[in-house]
């Protein structure tokens, strides 16, 4: 039986940012719930997630911003930024996030399982090398990226990052290295303010990086049709080894901070897509790294249609859904275009 792996731990639950945080506890509590209530059988599988070691964090961190984190051990709260906030076992919790996406790295890479979910925080892809943002401490995404490229010996790695606001902590992690390719679909004009098209890498890393900005209002139509007339001629020219997804839910319809409007459908859609590049790229390795969504019920359940999607048992209808993206091409038509002007000259579209 193939199966899907889940990273979860209570110590997540301990970075406490305060009730009217939108990065707090609550939004893993209700995934937890969910887990706990709903019979997915013996195919959801349990990963231990462990510690980083020092050595791993500091693949993608300075040493003395490391030093910072750990000095605000046992410390009531230490504020960062204005959104970036911590508890007394917030360090801990961010050292065992960014280990158990690695774990959820080597499970999928040594075949213990089909495929992955780390339902871990607090969330990373904004974590620059020195400095905290936007709720996130260490780059989850980039030491698990790293980690793969170091310890499995592989040459190519596709992150495909779908939540609300651009990955500027990642792109900047790997914005010359072509190791590693970047494909960010985001709101444009919107925090972290970065992410334009233009905006494709550097040096050996020129054309790794691909950023798609889009509107407000934004549906599952549109993603949809970023990921067939983007992400997929990229990918199949890319030939990635890992598709490791940071997965944020901020897009969501009901979402208070994102203003999209994709459902939980359009979220698995987004997985059935990536699952099929998976299997025809990388022999089905793929792994989730949960990051925003900051409403918990909308969380609970896109993350449950993404979990029945992982696990083979969809519940969309993928030829319905095509239909309707091929019905509403025109609404993201110049994006693409856009993209491909851009990245013409570095991939085959």
């Amino acid at each position: 039986m193939k199966k899907t792996g889940i990273v979860r731990h209570q110590l997540y639950l301990e970075h406490r940012t305060g009730i009217m945080h939108p990065e707090n506890p609550q939004r893993l509590q209700s995934i937890y719930y969910m887990l706990d209530h709903k019979d997915f059988g013996e195919a959801l599988v349990h990963i231990e997630p462990r510690f980083a070691t020092l050595d791993e964090i500091l693949e993608v961190h300075d040493p003395s911003y490391v030093d910072l984190i750990l000095d605000s051990a046992d410390r009531a709260q230490v504020r960062y930024d204005p959104d970036t906030v911590t508890s007394p076992q917030s360090y801990k919790a961010a050292w065992l996030a960014a280990g158990g996406v690695m774990e959820a790295v080597k499970a999928v890479l040594t075949k213990q399982v089909r495929n992955a979910f780390a339902l871990v925080r607090p969330p990373g892809h904004h974590a620059l090398k020195d400095r905290a943002m936007g709720f996130c401490i260490f780059n989850n995404e980039a030491i698990g990226v790293r980690y793969a490229l170091n310890s499995y010996g592989l040459k190519r790695v596709l992150i495909v990052d779908w939540d609300v606001h651009h990955g500027n902590g990642i792109q900047t992690s790997f914005y010359d290295d072509p190791h590693v390719l970047y494909f960010s679909v985001h709101r444009g004009a919107f925090f972290p303010w970065t992410g334009e098209v233009r905006e494709a890498g550097a040096g050996k890393g020129k054309g790794y990086t691909v950023n798609v900005p889009l509107g407000i209002g934004c549906s599952n139509a549109c993603y949809g049709n970023v990921f067939r007339h983007l992400l997929w001629p990229i990918a199949r020219s890319y030939r990635p080894e890992l598709i490791l997804v940071s997965a944020g839910f901020d897009t969501h319809h009901n979402d208070p901070l994102g203003s999209m409007n994709v459902t939980p459908e359009g979220f698995a859609r987004m997985t059935s897509l990536l699952m099929e590049m998976a299997a025809e790229l990388c022999e089905e390795r793929l792994v989730l790294v949960l990051e925003g969504g900051y409403n918990p019920q909308a969380l609970r359940d896109s993350v449950e249609m993404v979990l029945w999607e992982l696990l083979g048992s969809s519940m969309i209808n993928n030829e319905e859904m095509r239909q309707v993206e091929d019905a509403q091409y025109n609404e993201i038509a110049e994006i693409i275009q856009e993209v491909k002007t851009v990245h013409g000259k570095y991939w085959d579209f």
